[in-house]
């Protein structure tokens, strides 16, 4: 394991290679991670709430630099982070090295490069003496749900200790972005008739409704498309619609019973996904079960709603949205199809911007990496934001 240079006032780096020595892929415990960073906040007499999953197996920090109270300005960043199954890395992907000013390693993007900045200014911040809290949000499962943020909104919730403003560090090339694209997956269930498949007539095939279903979906893809509703900076400026899995049958000779598939819908802050999950519903029980219960009526369909996570969206004149630009150096800002946990703050009634260190582009690749100059500039911004709003 690395050692600090300097106890206690480690270099984002120094700090960057101890986080990603952890293999905390969401499947895994993040414990032995929370736990080293519970000990370097103790080192630095740092405040801190941890607030777990149902298992105990996972955990978040709520660290406080400054007066413990509500209000101020929390930093959130995630530590889980996507598998390295079948990916081919030049190196170990849970050694930190660096390599024409890159930082390499599962995770130096995807986000515990900003959580890293974060961690390392802390003393940075405790001499600044806040007038206002400074909060440190380490979340788990963001990859996978989201499931750490709603925790952690419980605990403030419970505690009181809730923030005024929130940066989410997502990688977005230090630029400040504004909105995002919410996510509803849907699990749909197709229960047919089985039968032998010489007599197709005395049976229900679950794969032929659920093949009709998929093809509404591909329609209502093909319509948001044609005609939207369109809003400018998302990429693409549309609602999507995607089915990510199909199965069905066990064998060829027997009617298939069974059939399922997942789906998503990815909408612009306008369109509302519940209602088009009704739309789904309502096709299918206008068009597609009727056939099928009128030979038994046990057929039909099944939905499960496998996860939501709602979009985000900043006001364009919110006073956070002025000084992050302004301390970034920004002209512009952006928007984004991916989800992010800005979306459960926000919610929860947090004004939230997404601004941090590394691409996108650069995340859940093999020889993932962040340029160690963003994180200067990450370390830079962090700083002047607290400054400006908490000093």
């Amino acid at each position: 394991m690395i050692a600090f240079a300097t106890p206690n006032r480690p270099t984002t780096a120094e700090m960057l290679a101890r986080l990603v020595a952890f293999d905390t892929t969401s499947r895994n415990s993040n414990l032995p991670l929370i736990g080293f960073v519970r000990s370097y906040l103790d080192g630095l007499g740092v405040p801190y709430r941890v607030s777990t999953d149902e298992t105990g197996q996972k955990a978040n920090i709520h660290a406080i630099v400054g007066p413990q109270e509500a209000g101020g300005l929390a930093l959130s960043g995630h530590v889980d982070t996507v598998p390295v199954d079948g990916q081919a890395w030049s190196a170990d992907p849970f050694t930190l090295r660096e390599q024409g000013g890159n930082l390499y390693a599962r995770g130096s993007c995807d986000m515990k490069g900003f959580v890293a900045s974060c961690l390392a200014a802390v003393p940075d911040f405790q001499a600044r003496g806040l007038a206002r809290p400074l909060h440190l949000f380490i979340s788990y499962d963001e990859e996978v749900g989201c499931g750490g943020a709603r925790r952690l909104i419980q605990d403030f919730s419970d505690s009181g200790l809730k923030p005024a403003l929130c940066v989410v560090g997502e990688p977005s090339g230090m630029k400040p972005i504004l909105a995002h694209k919410g996510k509803l997956n849907l699990h749909v269930r197709v229960k047919g008739l089985p039968g032998h498949s010489s007599e197709p007539a005395k049976g229900v095939n679950a794969i032929y409704p659920a093949a009709a279903a998929i093809g509404w979906v591909e329609n209502e893809a093909r319509r948001f498309a044609a005609e939207g509703p369109f809003e400018d900076g998302f990429d693409p400026p549309y609602t999507t619609i995607h089915v990510g899995t199909v199965n069905g049958g066990s064998i060829l000779n027997i009617i298939p019973e069974y059939a399922e598939f997942v789906m998503e819908w990815r909408p612009v802050p306008s369109v509302d996904p519940w209602e088009q999950v009704e739309r789904l519903k309502a096709h299918v029980a206008r068009h597609i079960e009727p056939a099928m219960k009128a030979v038994n009526h046990a057929c039909g369909f099944s939905y499960e709603i496998e996860l939501e996570m709602p979009g985000m969206a900043l006001p364009a004149d919110h006073e956070l949205t002025a000084v992050v630009k302004q301390l970034t150096g920004s002209n512009s800002t952006g928007k984004v199809s991916y989800g992010t946990e800005g979306g459960f703050y926000q919610n929860a009634g947090i004004p939230t911007i997404i601004c941090g260190p590394g691409h996108i582009a650069q995340a859940h690749q093999p020889d993932e990496f962040v340029a160690r100059s963003e994180l200067d500039a990450c370390d830079a911004f962090i700083r002047r934001l607290a400054d400006r709003l908490l000093v």
